[in-house]
């Protein structure tokens, strides 16, 4: 398996904008995270919210090949079940349904990261003090981070979390590497 440092050297390698870089980091954050909470390999679970948008750069404008070319480039360097999650974290392009609870949790993780990210960046004081509640009602603002997928949130629940336990887990995941990941 891919080491965390080659890991992100492999997502820069494709000079992607800074901005995905970050959700890469947040990303692997919540994943990290989630590995804890649900019992699973932190490292692994990390290196794939990492890698996820890995082939983003070149398939931004073929959403079909997005998760696809990750696949091929990460074979042999992260386990099927990693594979698998990164290919389904994109099923709605890809036909690759996800089944498992890695599946799931790179789902609802990698799609939470635009809903945090923005409402952080609307709040005078980002990260301190957000609560689930505020995150709640800002998805029921359809117009609030309208690109953010607020089933893949909801897909939390498919981790056996509520939705108020996935975003407090999120929050808190995110808030030590804000600085570092655009929220300032």
């Amino acid at each position: 398996m891919l080491s965390r440092d080659d890991a992100l050297a492999l997502v820069t390698s494709k000079n992607p904008e800074p901005h995905m870089v970050n959700h890469a980091l947040q990303s692997e954050a919540i994943m990290r995270a989630l590995a804890q909470r649900l019992g699973h390999d932190p490292g692994l679970w990390g290196v794939t919210g990492l890698l996820h948008d890995l082939d983003f750069p070149l398939t931004k404008h073929t959403p079909e090949q997005h998760g696809l070319q990750a696949r091929e480039e990460l074979a042999g360097k992260l386990p099927e079940e990693a594979l698998h999650a990164i290919v389904a974290h994109n099923e709605e392009c890809t036909g690759v349904a996800a089944a498992a609870p890695f599946d799931f949790a790179l789902r609802a993780a990698e799609s939470v990261t635009g809903l945090v990210m923005a409402a952080a960046l609307v709040r005078p004081t980002r990260m301190e003090g957000m609560e689930p509640k505020s995150l709640k009602k800002k998805m029921k603002d359809k117009s609030f981070a309208a690109a953010v997928s607020r089933d893949r949130i909801r897909e939390c629940e498919k981790l056996g979390l509520t939705l108020d336990e996935f975003l407090a887990l999120s929050i808190a995941a995110m808030t030590p590497i804000a600085a570092k990941t655009g929220i300032v």
